[in-house]
């Protein structure tokens, strides 16, 4: 099972200059981590009636102030490409519905290409409705939009003839090309987030894993759900293009100095408590897990993922 990290790219760390950022990115490829996140927020409303779904008190602001600073995914990943040389890089997740898909499929490709292969889509369609009124993109019909955002991309570099063109309901162009192609082939991976039905049935249809984030879950409770998008996979017109789906995840997680007791649904406490508690994921097919450190300041997480590196993480190679 690969293992990931989520960078600093929010808060005071990621203002005033990208050496923080840098070093986190090449500190991670030396202790052997797989793969670096960087989350995503476009804009961060004063006002939010919208629960926040990936947190047990439901509220954003206290996990991010509205005048926190918040890098720009893509261009922090790309930043990421010129100083990392092996690390994979994803983002996790970029709301498709704010994006013109020709623009960002052509980013998304350049990503790839100046890491060499390295680009990790995680995509979804998004939850805070004040978010979309900023943008002035109709939250309503976000999940629409992502399906026909995600039907584009996976025809753009697979296209007899290098001509692809699509004529849908949210997006419409003849015949356009869009290179470089991607270095990975078809194109790079694209891992679609989000735990409702619809979006287990985005990722059977379009998607290369199913990448949720679920504050608290089992290994069996997600092996079970992993198992209805398997399902899923083979009755809602998967393109044949694709391999079967795969299972990564997002996951909360802290490292503890002394055993705590255990939760299946959790996963904090030790490095052997996490290493068997990882391994239960590992056993029910999660091929990818990226990490979430929730410690408030940077400094602190930064010492936890070292520690987590070296102690726990070469037993799940």
């Amino acid at each position: 099972m690969k293992l990931g990290v989520f960078l600093p790219v929010s808060g005071k760390v990621a203002a005033g200059g990208g050496e923080v950022l840098a070093e986190a990115g090449q500190e991670a490829e030396s202790l052997g981590i797989d793969s670096v996140w960087a989350a995503e927020r476009i804009v961060q409303p004063w006002e939010m009636k919208t629960k926040y779904p990936y947190k047990e008190d439901d509220q954003w602001a206290k996990f991010v102030p509205p005048d926190s600073p918040f890098l720009e995914p893509m261009i922090a990943l790309t930043y990421l490409a010129a100083v990392t040389k092996k690390v994979e890089l994803g983002v996790s997740v970029a709301v498709l519905p704010y994006r013109q898909p020709l623009h960002f499929a052509r980013i998304f490709t350049s990503i790839d290409n100046l890491s060499k292969g390295r680009f990790i889509l995680g995509a979804g369609v998004g939850w805070m409705m004040e978010e979309f009124n900023s943008l002035g993109v109709d939250f309503h019909k976000r999940g629409a939009m992502g399906n026909e955002f995600l039907e584009i991309l996976n025809k753009l570099w697979t296209t007899p003839g290098n001509r692809p063109e699509f004529h849908g309901k949210h997006y419409n162009f003849d015949a356009v090309a869009v290179s470089p192609a991607p270095v990975r082939k078809p194109r790079f991976p694209i891992w679609t987030g989000g735990e409702s039905p619809a979006a287990q049935k985005r990722a059977a249809k379009y998607a290369d894993a199913w990448f949720s984030y679920f504050v608290k879950i089992s290994a069996d409770e997600l092996g079970a759900k992993f198992k209805e998008v398997q399902e899923l996979a083979k009755t809602v017109g998967r393109d044949s293009s694709l391999a079967p789906v795969k299972l990564a995840c997002c996951r909360p997680v802290d490292i503890t100095d002394k055993p705590v007791e255990q939760n299946p649904q959790d996963l904090v406490g030790t490095p052997d408590q996490l290493i068997a508690a990882l391994k239960k994921f590992k056993n029910i097919g999660v091929e990818h897990m990226a990490l979430q450190f929730i410690v408030g300041k940077y400094p602190e997480r930064r010492k936890k993922i070292e520690r987590f590196a070296k102690e726990v993480v070469p037993a799940l190679k």
